[in-house]
C-alpha cells in the first residue's frame, strides 16, 4: 500500500473518530432529559393518586392473605393508569414538555369507566384463580388449569388494553363495549406480546408488594411505559388518527 493511501486512510479513520465523539445535537439532550422527567414526574403522580392503596399495602403484613381486600382496593389505580398513560401519549408531541396536565387530563377522561374496566377484570381473573384452584384438586383438573391460565391473561390484557384507548380517546366519550370487543380480536391476535406483559406486570407487582412506595417511585414509569409501548402497539389498528388524538 502506497503512502498516500495510507495517509486517506488514517485521515479517514481520524474523522470517524472525531465524528463519534462530536457532542450530540442541543435537541438530543432536551429529549433524553424530558424523558427522565416525564418518568420521575409520573412516578410521583402515580404515587400520590394511588396513595390509599400503596398505604394499606405498608399497614398490612400479608397482603396476599387478604387479596381479596386489595383486589377490590386496586380498583382506585385504573383513573392513575390512564393518566400515566396519556403522559407516555404526549411524550411523542410536539411542545414544550408537561406532566400535569396529560396526566389529570388522562385521569379525568378515565375516571369511572377506567375503575368500572379495572374491577370487572379484577373480578373475572379472581373468579377464574377460584375455579383453578377448585379444580386442580379433582382427579381431571389439572387438565383444565392451563385453561383458567390463559383466560385470565386474556382478560387482565383486554382489560390493560381498554385503558390504554380510554387514555387516546380524547375527542369524545366512547362506550367501553366499542372498546372490548376490537381489543379481545387484537391481543389474541397478538398474544406474545400479550405474555410479555403479563410478565413485565408480574414483576411490577412483585415489586409494588415488596416496597410499595419505592417501586413506584423508582420502577413505576420505566415498567408501565413498556407496557403501554407494547399494548399501544398491539390496538395500533382502532387508534384515533392524529388529527382526532390532537383535537380537544
Amino acid at each position: 500500500m502506497s503512502a498516500r493511501a495510507r495517509g486517506t486512510g488514517a485521515a479517514g479513520h481520524v474523522s470517524g473518530v472525531r465524528r463519534l465523539l462530536r457532542p450530540a445535537a442541543q435537541t438530543t439532550y432536551e429529549k433524553v432529559f424530558g424523558t427522565v422527567y416525564v418518568g420521575l414526574m409520573t412516578n410521583v403522580l402515580l404515587a400520590l393518586a394511588c396513595s390509599p392503596f400503596l398505604a394499606a399495602l405498608a399497614i398490612v403484613r400479608d397482603p396476599l392473605a387478604s387479596w381479596p381486600f386489595f383486589s377490590a382496593l386496586s380498583a382506585l389505580c385504573a383513573p392513575a393508569l390512564t393518566g400515566a398513560f396519556a403522559c407516555f401519549a404526549a411524550l411523542g408531541e410536539t411542545g414544550p414538555i408537561v406532566v400535569l396536565r396529560p396526566f389529570l387530563d388522562g385521569y379525568r377522561r378515565g375516571g369511572l369507566r377506567a375503575v368500572l374496566v379495572w374491577a370487572a377484570g379484577a373480578a373475572a381473573v379472581g373468579m377464574l384463580a377460584l375455579d383453578a384452584v377448585v379444580v386442580s384438586r379433582t382427579g381431571w383438573g389439572p387438565a383444565l388449569v392451563p385453561f383458567f391460565a390463559t383466560a385470565a391473561v386474556l382478560v387482565a390484557c383486554v382489560a390493560l388494553a381498554v385503558l390504554v384507548l380510554l387514555a387516546e380517546a380524547r375527542r369524545e366519550p366512547v362506550r367501553v363495549r366499542d372498546l372490548v370487543r376490537p381489543g379481545i380480536y387484537l391481543v389474541a391476535r397478538r398474544w406474545y406480546l400479550a405474555a410479555l406483559n403479563v410478565a413485565v406486570l408480574g414483576l411490577a407487582v412483585a415489586v409494588v408488594l415488596a416496597k410499595p412506595v419505592i417501586g413506584v417511585l423508582l420502577l413505576g414509569a420505566p415498567l408501565l411505559y413498556l407496557v403501554w409501548a407494547t399494548t399501544r402497539f398491539v390496538v395500533a389498528p382502532v387508534l384515533p388518527a392524529p388529527g382526532q388524538a390532537s383535537a380537544r
